[in-house]
C-alpha cells in the first residue's frame, strides 16, 4: 500500500454499524465537556478515561497484542494480521489504529513506516490481561492452566476422555473416578488449578481405589521443582551448555519411563535394588551401545540422510581428499549421535589409499577433521567415544599419517573424544610404539587389540565377518558380589542364582533390540537406517557384563586365590556363557558374556556396603568399586612371562569369555617415552589386547596439559586440576 492510500484509509468515514464506535464517540463528547472544567486533576482524569475507552474495543486490544508479540510492522502487515482483509473493513481498521496513535499507545516510525507498541501500550495490555483473569476468577467458574499454554474452563468430560484414552479405563469406572475428582476440586477450591494438579488428584483417587496399574499409565513423568533448581545451580556435570542441561533433563524423564512403564517389573526392581545395573537408561530404547562400522563403505556410497538432518550439507560420493575428509567429519559427528558408548570406525586406511602421494596434506586435513568432529554435540562427560581402528601390516605410510594426525589432534584437545585402536594381529607393534607412547603422554586414548575390539574391551560378537555393521547391546551388568552374599557360601547355589538372574535380563535385552530396531526403521537413527540397511545387513549381539567376579569368589564365598579357587572362578564364567548361549538360542539372538568397564561397579559397591554393613567381607577390598577386568602395572611388566600368574590367568579368562575382557596397562605418570614404549612392546607379547591408562593432569580452568604438573596449573595458577 502506498502512503497516499494509507492516509486515505486513516481519514475515511466509518460505517455506522461498527458496534463500539458509538461508545467511543460518546466518550469523545464527554471528554470535550471535561476539558472546560480545567485543572490538572480533570486533565488526568480525562486521559485515563480516554485510555479506558480505547481498552473497551477488542479490536484495539488485538492490535496491541499483535504489535507486542510481532514487533514493528508496516500498515499492511498489521492490518492483515489484525484480520481486516476486505476493503469494506479498511475504514474500521484505520479508525482503531488512529485511536491508538492519539493516546500514544502505538507509535509510528516515520522513516521506516512501521508501527510499534509504546511502553504505555504495554502497560495497558498488561492491565487488560489482569482484568480478564480476575473477571474469570470472580465469575465463580473453575479455569484450568493447561500444559498447552492456555487457560480453559474446567470440563469434567475431558477427565473422562483422558482416563479412557490414556489409561484404558472402562467408561463406567472412568465416570466414577471423575465424579470423585470433581467433588474434590470444588471442595478444595484451588485458586490456581493446573493440568498437573488435576492429574495428581486423579492418580490419588485411583490409588485409593486400588487401581495401581491404571495410575502408572496416567502418571506424569518429570522432575520435582527442587531437582530442577539443583540442576541449574550445580553445573559441574553439564559439559555442553544449555544443550547438555536439556539433554540431562530429558534422559531423566526417559529413564523414569523405562523403569516404570517399559521394563518388566522384576527387571526394573533388580536394577533399582542393585542386583543388576542398566547403563544409560535414558536412551535404552533409542540407540545401541557400541557399533562397529566400515567407514569406507559409507564414504564410497555417499551419506544418504533422506529427509533427516535437513540442516546438514549433502555430500555426494567423495573422491578428492578434501571431500573425503569433510565427509568423514560429518560421518563422525552424526554417528556419535547413534550410539551411547562407542563407535568403532574401520577401513580408514583403505579410504586414503589413493592419496599416499600427498601425505603432508593428508595429515593436516585429518587433524582438522578430528578437531571439527570433536566440536559436535557432547551432552555430558561420558558422551559417545569414537575409535579409529588401524590394522597394522597394511599401508604403512597411510597408517603413520593417520597416527601423526591423531597426535596433532590430541595435542590441541584437553580431553579427546576420539581414540585409536591398533590391531597388531598381522603387523608389528614396534612399528608404531614410539608414536603411541608420545600420544599417551599427551593424554591420548589408545587400545592395542588383536581383532575387532572396542576400547571398552568388548569384542565384535558378529559371527558373519562379511557384515558391514555390527551392533552390541551391552548395557546390563550383573552384581556378582550381591549374588555371593545371598548364596550362603554355596558355590553351586551361587551359579544357580546367576543363571536365574540372567534369563529375565536377557529377555529385557531382546525387548530392547526390538524397540531400537523399530525406532531406527522409523528414522530415529538415520545413518543406521538409511546407509547400513540396519535390519538386513547388521549383526546384533546381546552382551551381559559380569562385575566383581574376584571379590565374589575370593572375598565372599571364601575360596583361596590358588589353583582350586581359580577353577571355581572359571566355572562361574562357563556357567554364564552356557546360560547365555541357551537363552540366546531360545530368543534367536547372539548372546555373549564380557568383563569390561561400567559405572555400575562403584554403584554396586556402594549399595552393598549400605546393605551388608561395614563389617562385611567388603572390608578386605582396597577400593570403593568392584573389579571389572585385569589390571597390569607397567612398572612390573619386566618381571612377567607368559607363565606368570596374572598373565596366564588373564589369558585363560579372555578365552573363556566370548564377549571380551578389558585388560588395562596402568602406566605411571612419571614414566618417560622410552619407558612407556618398552612397556607397550613387552605387554603386546604377553596378552592379545590391552588398553593404555595413564593419569594426565589437565587444568579445569584453562585446559592446559602441555607439561606435567601437580597442585596448580603452571599457566593460569588455578588449583582446579582434572
Amino acid at each position: 500500500m502506498t502512503m497516499n492510500e494509507e492516509e486515505l484509509e486513516m481519514n475515511m468515514d466509518l460505517d455506522s454499524d461498527d458496534d463500539d464506535l458509538d461508545a467511543d464517540l460518546d466518550s469523545d463528547i464527554d471528554d470535550d465537556s471535561d476539558s472546560k472544567r480545567g485543572g490538572i486533576l480533570q486533565s488526568t482524569s480525562k486521559r485515563v478515561r480516554m485510555i479506558f475507552s480505547v481498552m473497551a474495543s477488542p479490536n484495539r486490544i488485538d492490535i496491541l497484542r499483535i504489535l507486542n508479540s510481532k514487533g514493528p510492522l508496516t500498515y499492511s502487515e498489521l492490518k492483515s494480521l489484525a484480520g481486516f482483509k476486505s476493503k469494506k473493513e479498511s475504514g474500521k481498521f484505520a479508525y482503531h489504529l488512529r485511536k491508538l496513535l492519539r493516546q500514544s499507545l502505538v507509535a509510528l516510525n516515520k522513516s521506516e513506516r512501521r508501527y510499534t507498541i509504546t511502553n504505555l501500550g504495554k502497560l495497558v495490555l498488561s492491565l487488560a490481561r489482569q482484568i480478564e483473569e480476575r473477571s474469570i476468577i470472580e465469575s465463580g467458574k473453575m479455569y484450568v492452566r493447561t500444559s498447552g499454554e492456555s487457560i480453559e474452563e474446567f470440563n469434567s468430560h475431558k477427565i473422562i476422555q483422558s482416563l479412557v484414552r490414556e489409561g484404558s479405563l472402562p467408561l463406567e469406572l472412568a465416570q466414577k473416578i471423575t465424579e470423585e475428582v470433581e467433588n474434590r476440586i470444588y471442595k478444595y477450591q484451588t485458586t490456581y488449578l493446573t493440568g498437573a494438579v488435576i492429574r495428581d488428584m486423579v492418580n490419588s483417587v485411583l490409588l485409593e481405589h486400588g487401581h495401581e496399574e491404571y495410575r502408572n499409565k496416567l502418571a506424569r513423568l518429570g522432575m520435582p521443582v527442587y531437582d530442577v533448581q539443583e540442576m541449574v545451580s550445580n553445573l559441574d556435570n553439564v559439559d555442553n551448555g544449555a544443550e547438555g542441561l536439556l539433554f540431562n533433563t530429558g534422559q531423566k524423564i526417559f529413564a523414569e519411563h523405562l523403569l516404570t512403564n517399559v521394563l518388566p517389573k522384576d527387571v526394573a526392581d533388580n536394577h533399582l535394588s542393585g542386583d543388576i545395573h542398566i547403563s544409560n537408561p535414558g536412551v535404552w530404547s533409542m540407540i545401541p551401545d557400541t557399533i562397529f562400522v566400515n567407514a569406507k563403505e559409507l564414504l564410497d556410497d555417499g551419506l544418504d540422510l533422506g529427509g533427516k538432518y535437513l540442516d546438514v550439507s549433502r555430500i555426494n560420493v567423495s573422491k578428492q581428499l578434501n571431500e573425503i575428509t569433510t565427509s568423514l567429519s560429518v560421518l563422525i559427528s552424526l554417528l556419535s549421535k547413534e550410539a551411547s558408548k562407542e563407535v568403532v570406525l574401520d577401513g580408514l586406511v583403505a579410504v586414503f589409499a589413493k592419496h599416499s602421494k600427498s601425505l603432508p596434506e593428508l595429515e593436516e586435513q585429518l587433524t582438522n577433521t578430528f578437531a571439527t568432529a570433536s566440536t559436535t554435540s557432547k551432552y555430558n562427560k561420558t558422551s559417545t567415544n569414537i575409535s579409529i581402528r588401524l590394522q597394522l601390516g597394511s599401508d604403512t605410510k597411510i597408517i603413520h599419517s593417520i597416527i601423526n594426525a591423531y597426535k596433532n589432534y590430541v595435542a590441541i584437545t584437553p580431553i579427546p573424544k576420539i581414540g585409536l585402536i591398533i590391531d597388531n594381529e598381522k603387523g608389528k607393534i614396534t612399528d608404531v610404539s614410539q608414536s603411541i607412547s608420545e600420544i599417551l603422554l599427551l593424554g591420548g586414548k589408545v587400545m592395542i587389540a588383536k581383532g575387532q575390539t572396542a576400547s571398552s574391551g568388548v569384542t565384535n560378537g558378529s559371527s558373519k565377518s562379511t557384515n558391514s555393521l555390527a551392533i552390541n547391546l551391552q548395557s546390563v551388568s550383573i552384581n556378582l558380589p550381591r549374588l555371593a552374599f545371598e548364596s550362603n557360601k554355596d558355590e553351586t547355589y551361587f551359579r544357580a542364582r546367576l543363571a536365574l538372574l540372567m534369563k529375565p535380563a536377557l529377555a529385557s535385552m531382546a525387548l530392547r533390540k526390538k524397540e531400537i530396531s523399530d525406532l531406527t526403521r522409523r528414522g530415529l537413527n538415520p545413518i543406521l537406517a538409511k546407509n547400513t540397511q540396519y535390519m538386513q545387513r547388521s549383526s546384533v549381539s546381546l552382551v551381559i557384563n559380569l562385575v566383581g567376579l574376584r571379590e565374589s569368589i575370593f572375598n565372599i564365598l571364601g575360596f583361596k586365590d590358588n589353583k582350586d579357587g581359580r577353577a571355581v572362578l572359571h566355572k562361574v564364567i562357563e556357567t554364564a556363557v552356557d546360560v547365555g548361549a541357551k537363552k540366546g538360542k531360545e530368543l534367536g539372538d547372539n548372546v555373549t558374556i564380557c568383563m569390561t568397564e561400567t559405572e555400575g561397579s562403584s554403584r554396586f559397591a556402594t549399595l552393598d556396603g549400605e546393605k551388608y554393613g561395614k563389617n562385611s567381607s567388603l572390608n578386605s577390598m582396597e577400593s570403593d568399586f568392584y573389579s571389572q577386568g585385569t589390571v597390569i602395572n607397567a612398572s612390573e611388566i619386566d618381571e612377567y612371562t607368559p607363565k606368570s600368574e596374572i598373565i596366564s590367568e588373564s589369558n585363560k579368562i579372555s578365552k573363556l569369555l566370548n564377549g571380551g575382557l578389558l585388560v588395562t596397562l596402568d602406566i605411571d605418570k612419571n614414566l618417560k617415552v622410552d619407558e612407556v614404549k618398552k612397556s607397550i612392546e613387552k605387554t603386546a607379547e604377553l596378552v592379545p589386547s590391552f588398553k593404555l591408562v595413564r593419569a594426565t593432569p589437565i587444568c579445569g580452568e584453562c585446559g592446559f596439559k602441555d607439561e606435567p604438573f601437580e597442585d596448580k596449573c603452571p599457566k593460569c595458577k588455578s588449583p582446579y586440576v582434572v
